[in-house]
């Protein structure tokens, strides 16, 4: 069972190719990706990362200027903008002076710090930490549940029992839990959907619920 998880890595790998996710020119940009990412799709989340390059205020002293009804109006497309305009400025507030200075230079936060903020979650706080601050944490998401309990990795939901089986069963490995994260969501989204494909999957032979 150990050697499950690698071994649908490498298929999946070997299918996909390399995704090299997650896109942004800057660990800030990460940071205000992964807030808006919350509850909604990658596609929703471009168009409102491509409003606030637009305006200028994809930084953190522009974005924490801004008044709430521009950065309502600039994010909308990432859907509940008005939760989220609070959480993008109230990350800013919390470590403003202190650790904003460590965001333009690429360095990162504890799981701890990221944490204690309002509105930022362990799905949150571990792909910031895995993709913006390069600390080796595998991210868990919907995607990952849904896969992991249909080929029969585990049978638990709990977020930290599936990041610690992963943790436990790969390799300490940054590039790995970067490219095994990225994976899972493009099989999610191209076969493994809520309606599964199961036939043409990569993965199939691996799977407990597939049957020709």
């Amino acid at each position: 069972m150990r050697e499950k998880p690698r071994k649908i890595y490498n298929k999946l790998l070997k299918h996909f190719g390399r995704q090299a996710w997650w896109p942004a020119d800057s660990p800030f940009e990460v940071i205000v990706g992964a807030i808006l990412t919350q509850n909604t799709n990658w596609r929703n989340v471009e168009k409102a990362i491509l409003n606030l390059k637009a305006a200028r205020v994809l930084r953190p002293a522009p974005l924490l200027k801004v008044s709430n009804a521009k950065l309502e109006r600039l994010i909308r497309p990432s859907g509940f903008y008005k939760q989220k305009a609070k959480r993008l400025k109230g990350f800013i507030k919390e470590y403003h002076g202190k650790s904003v200075p460590r965001l333009r230079s690429g360095q990162g936060m504890s799981r701890e710090e990221l944490l204690a903020i309002k509105g930022i979650g362990p799905e949150t706080a571990d792909s910031i930490l895995l993709y913006a601050f390069e600390e080796p944490t595998f991210v868990v998401d919907a995607y990952t549940r849904r896969i992991g309990q249909r080929v029969g990795l585990f049978d638990f939901d709990d977020y930290h029992e599936i990041k610690d089986y992963f943790e436990k069963n790969l390799p300490k490995n940054l590039e790995m839990y970067k490219e095994y994260h990225a994976l899972l969501v493009e099989l999610a989204k191209t076969y493994c959907r809520t309606k599964p494909q199961c036939r043409k999957c990569p993965i199939n032979k691996l799977c407990y619920n597939y049957s020709q």
